[in-house]
C-alpha cells in the first residue's frame, strides 16, 4: 500500500483544540489522521452519503474544521462531493485501498464462500474478524438472511478483546505476549481464565449473557497452527437458544474447512 500524504493547510487554534475529547492532548499530525479516520469510518453501507452537517456531527468539531478535512480528503480522492445534492460519499481511492487490504488478508477471500454456506445453514449473521494487535476487527460480514429483522455488523468495527466471543477466541489461542491485557484479566477474573480453558477444549466461544438481545458464537480459524481469524455466528437471543447445538456444530465445521483451505493456499 502506497503512502498517502495530504495537506490540510496551516494549523489553527481550532485544529489544535476545539474543546472536544479528540481536540485535547493530540499532536496536530496525529489529530489530523484521527479526524480523517473518523470521517471515513462514518460512512457505512446503510449511510453511504452524508451532508457536511452530518460529517460535522460525526467529527464533533466546528463546521469550518469539518469542511477543511473534507476538502483535503477530496483532494486525495478519498471523498467525492455531489454538488447537486450537496452530499459526500467515499471516493475511488477507497476501492484501491480496499483491494490492497483484501490482498493482505487472503483469509477473507478464502472464507467468504464458506461464510455464505454457513449462513444458508444457520440463517443467522456470519462475521469474520482478525486480530490487529490490540483487539478483533471485523473484516467480513454476511447478514443476507431470510429474517425480517437482520443483525448487521459494520465492517471495521473493533470488538472487545475480552468481553466479545471473538476476542476470547484470540485470548485463548494467541501467545500470551500478543494480547496485552490478557495476563491482568486472568489474574483479576478467575471465571474468565476458566472460560478460556473451556474454549481451548471445545474450540468454540459462547458469549453469555446475551448482550443487546444478541448471542454470539465464535470459533478459531488456523493457518499453519496459528490462529488467524475468528468466525462467528450472531443471533437473536431467542434464535440462539433454539438448535444451538446444531449451530455450534456447523460453525466449528466451517471454521475447520476454512483452516484446511488456508493450509492449502
Amino acid at each position: 500500500m502506497s503512502a498517502l500524504t495530504t495537506s490540510t493547510g496551516p494549523a489553527t487554534a481550532d485544529d489544535h483544540d476545539d474543546g472536544s475529547a479528540q481536540g485535547r492532548g493530540r499532536a496536530p499530525a496525529i489529530q489530523a489522521v484521527e479526524r480523517a479516520a473518523v470521517i471515513l469510518a462514518a460512512f457505512t453501507p446503510q449511510r453511504p452519503r452524508m451532508s457536511l452537517n452530518e460529517i460535522t456531527a460525526a467529527l464533533g468539531t466546528s463546521k469550518a474544521t469539518a469542511h477543511r478535512y473534507t476538502k483535503a480528503l477530496r483532494a486525495a480522492n478519498l471523498l467525492r462531493y455531489d454538488p447537486t445534492e450537496t452530499v459526500y460519499s467515499l471516493g475511488p481511492q477507497i476501492l484501491t485501498l480496499a483491494a490492497a487490504a483484501r490482498s493482505a488478508l487472503p483469509v477473507i477471500k478464502i472464507a467468504e464462500p464458506f461464510m455464505d454456506q454457513l449462513l444458508r445453514q444457520v440463517q443467522e449473521t456470519v462475521v469474520l474478524s482478525v486480530w490487529d494487535g490490540e483487539s478483533p476487527i471485523v473484516v467480513a460480514s454476511n447478514d443476507n438472511t431470510d429474517h425480517v429483522a437482520r443483525v448487521a455488523v459494520r465492517l471495521g468495527a473493533r470488538l472487545s478483546p475480552t468481553a466479545s466471543a471473538q476476542g476470547r477466541v484470540f485470548c485463548t489461542f494467541l501467545p500470551e505476549g500478543e494480547v496485552p491485557m490478557l495476563k491482568r484479566e486472568m489474574q483479576t477474573n478467575p471465571d474468565f481464565a476458566e472460560e478460556l480453558v473451556g474454549i481451548r477444549e471445545t474450540k468454540v466461544s459462547v458469549k453469555s449473557p446475551v448482550v443487546n438481545g444478541l448471542r454470539t458464537l465464535a470459533a478459531p480459524v488456523f493457518q499453519d497452527g496459528r490462529v488467524v481469524a475468528a468466525l462467528a455466528v450472531i443471533a437473536t437471543s431467542v434464535a440462539g437458544q433454539q438448535g444451538e447445538d446444531e449451530t455450534i456444530a456447523a460453525l466449528q465445521q466451517t471454521a475447520e474447512l476454512i483452516s484446511a483451505e488456508l493450509g492449502r493456499a
